[in-house]
């Protein structure tokens, strides 16, 4: 039997989705990481959460939150720079309640995921500069190796 992702978060169940693209890398990666999400209190949402929202007339998507701003959403992968929105609350379906990777649940609550996606957040305008950088120090590490 299919169900509607939707209409089990509009029933109140609690779902397990694994996420597919790289948006939100390196908190998930696809086929590997789960997200457990529940219905959201639009209400409640604020900087940093991770919402499924679905784009007006397109796909669900699983960002977290930039900016709210009356009753609308301004949301950013974390494997992106670029914000997206408005994003409004009816647009907005559920919410990042937990995580499970390599067969461990964790909590959005873990004092160690909230710093992390904090810090991260912070550092979206940079982002870029992160990412050329560990890929000029893996390219270093596969050429010493090579070199060997």
């Amino acid at each position: 039997m299919k169900y509607d992702i939707e209409q089990l978060l509009e029933a109140g169940e609690v779902i397990q989705i694994y996420p597919e693209g790289y948006s939100m890398y390196p908190m998930f990666v696809p086929g590997r990481d789960a997200a457990v999400i529940k219905k959201a209190d639009v209400k409640k949402i604020r900087r940093a959460d991770v919402v499924l929202y679905r784009r007006k007339g397109s796909i669900l998507v699983l960002h977290r939150v930039v900016k709210c701003r009356d009753g609308q959403f301004y949301m950013v992968g974390d494997n992106q720079m670029e914000i997206e929105g408005p994003v409004q609350e009816d647009q907005i379906k559920g919410i990042l309640t937990a995580f499970a990777r390599n067969g461990h649940r964790i909590s959005v609550k873990n004092p160690f995921y909230v710093i992390l996606s904090g810090m991260w957040l912070l550092l979206r305008p940079v982002r870029g500069i992160f990412w050329s950088f560990t890929a000029w120090v893996r390219k270093l590490h596969i050429n010493k190796f090579i070199q060997k």
